[in-house]
């Protein structure tokens, strides 16, 4: 075999041994059950709203419908043309006996414009205890308990959760979960099995008001793509921890059409790049399929290389029946074919990741700065108000970023 051979069977050696350590981490996290608080103090859930993908009000509903005895939630738009306005007055009405409350502001602090929405809320939120998540997510009645718990500990500076995506519609929607479910969620627990958890999940994060005030809030990340990122990576900076919950949220998934979820990802896989370039581009390496394809592409070790290749398939569709299953999802069989599919499709993504710096971000073009900030490639309405200035220091360079 030639040089080339090696180099490539090493990889798929390595992209099968990763898959099973991936699915022993998932079986772990599986088994874990939330521990129910010792005090429930009151909550200020933060959610920050753009729109209305038809499954908002069912989204935000869940949240409504928690088994807490006190919490408010606070919704945030930045206009009161914005479609989400109309499903937030709905659920007040639904829910005449909690407080929900909607809070219009036009006030933007950085290109971010979540992290100004969240600036905004934070303002308005009555309690001291802060649960922030995304208009895209999914809960059940135990989810306050569950996260909250672990802020009993004062040196949990951060608490976040894990997600899964639940396909709603379309083939776009499919791949999507199945990055989600298959790539994204085992790849975290890899992660946070080989490091201590230094960064948090848009999904969820919780924390407390001297907390935030002490990471300097909202404004430290408003220039950021990775504001979760940020958030979790500021707090460990200051000696507290980043708690994982033992908790899924559902991530509901539903994407228009395969364009926009090329841009989607592309946004992400270049997040990822940016915040993370040594261990993302190591990552490449555990996508078993594409690597032995392309080994039996170039190499001089046909035979072999197509046998890796058909190990490969039977290890990831052998594999995502246990990874489903250890979550206590249903398997979805309908789906084996796209497995292929989908790995290809990811590696192809984190290679394009390194050949340029530029995403869209609903429907505005960005260009993402070396130390993570969004700078508009298009000039917009958003860059005529007046903002506060970022006090985020620089992402952590390569030799602070462990594979």
């Amino acid at each position: 075999m030639s040089p080339i051979d090696f180099v490539l069977l090493g990889a798929s050696v390595f992209a099968a041994l990763y898959w099973l350590g991936a699915l022993m981490c998932v079986n772990l996290f599986g088994r874990r059950r939330p521990t129910p608080p010792r005090s429930s103090p009151p909550v200020s859930v933060l959610k920050p709203l753009r729109g209305d993908d038809g499954h908002l009000h069912e989204n935000l509903r869940s949240f409504c419908e928690q088994d807490y005895p006190r919490f408010e939630v606070v919704f945030g738009v930045h206009s009161l043309d914005d479609p989400a306005v109309a499903v937030v007055e709905r659920l007040i009405r639904g829910f005449p006996h909690l407080e929900l409350r909607l809070v219009v502001a036009e006030r933007v602090i950085g290109t971010n414009r979540k992290a100004s929405t969240l600036a905004n809320l934070v303002r308005q939120a009555k309690h001291d205890t802060f649960i922030l998540a995304d208009a895209d997510m999914r809960v059940d009645p135990a989810y306050i308990r569950a996260v909250v718990a672990p802020l009993e500990e004062r040196t949990v500076g951060l608490v976040t959760c894990l997600y899964y995506g639940g396909a709603r519609r379309g083939a776009a929607s499919r791949l999507n979960a199945m990055f989600i479910n298959e790539w994204f969620l085992p790849a975290a627990l890899v992660g946070a099995r080989i490091e201590r958890l230094r960064h948090a999940f848009g999904a969820t994060i919780a924390c407390r008001r001297d907390t935030l005030d002490a990471i300097g809030g909202f404004e430290a990340v408003a220039d950021h793509l990775a504001d979760d990122y940020m958030l979790g990576w500021l707090a460990s900076r200051r000696g507290l921890r980043v708690a994982l919950a033992p908790y899924l949220v559902e991530n509901v998934v539903a994407e228009r059409d395969l364009r926009s979820l090329f841009f989607h990802e592309l946004r992400w896989a270049r997040t990822l790049r940016t915040v993370r370039p040594v261990s993302y581009f190591c990552s490449l390496f555990t996508y078993g399929i594409p690597v032995s394809l392309l080994w039996a592409g170039v190499g001089t070790a046909g035979h072999i290389a197509l046998l890796a290749v058909g190990m490969h398939v039977g290890l990831r569709c052998l594999g995502r029946a246990m990874l489903y299953r250890s979550l206590g999802r249903r398997v979805p069989w309908s789906e084996t074919w796209l497995v292929p599919v989908r790995d290809t499709a990811s590696f192809v993504l984190g290679l394009l990741s390194f050949l340029g710096h530029t995403v869209r971000w609903h429907d505005e073009a960005f260009r993402v700065r070396r130390d993570g900030r969004l700078e508009h490639l298009v000039r917009s309405g958003i860059n005529n108000h007046p903002r506060h200035p970022a006090r985020c220091p620089p992402i952590p360079s390569k030799s602070e970023d462990s594979a």
